[in-house]
């Protein structure tokens, strides 16, 4: 049995999240702003580039959580 489609959408349908391209949206940042959003993880970086990213991080905001200084240290 072949049920026809609805002729009147739903009113929910308006609440549906539109989806958001994130790497357009960090892009659109960098290219009208430049603001740079990056992932120290992020694959499409060497391994200098991704200690880089890690330093200015940590010199910015500060360690991040649960991360461990691969010299040891830390505070008292």
């Amino acid at each position: 049995m072949k049920i026809p489609p609805a002729r009147y959408p739903s009113p929910l349908g308006r609440m549906q999240p539109t989806p958001v391209d994130v790497e357009a949206a960090k892009r659109q940042g960098w290219r009208e702003q430049h603001i740079l959003v990056i992932s120290h993880d992020d694959e499409r970086l060497d391994f200098l580039e991704r200690q880089l990213i890690r330093s200015i991080g940590e010199r910015l905001y500060g360690q991040s959580q649960g991360h461990v200084h691969p010299k040891g240290g830390g505070h008292g």
